[in-house]
């Protein structure tokens, strides 16, 4: 959570805010792929790349 923490205060001070949707973007394709990787939706979610 210290990472997140420090993060944030990094974008905020260095005025880095077009950086937020990329972080966000990886992070949610990191929690599809950690999901779906042992699921019934695995060859769907290939299916997709």
């Amino acid at each position: 959570m210290e990472f997140l923490k420090e993060l944030l205060r990094f974008l905020r001070t260095r005025k880095k805010f077009w950086l937020l949707p990329l972080i966000v973007v990886l992070l949610l394709f990191a929690a599809l792929i950690a999901l779906t990787s042992a699921s019934a939706l695995a060859p769907f979610i290939y299916a997709l790349f």
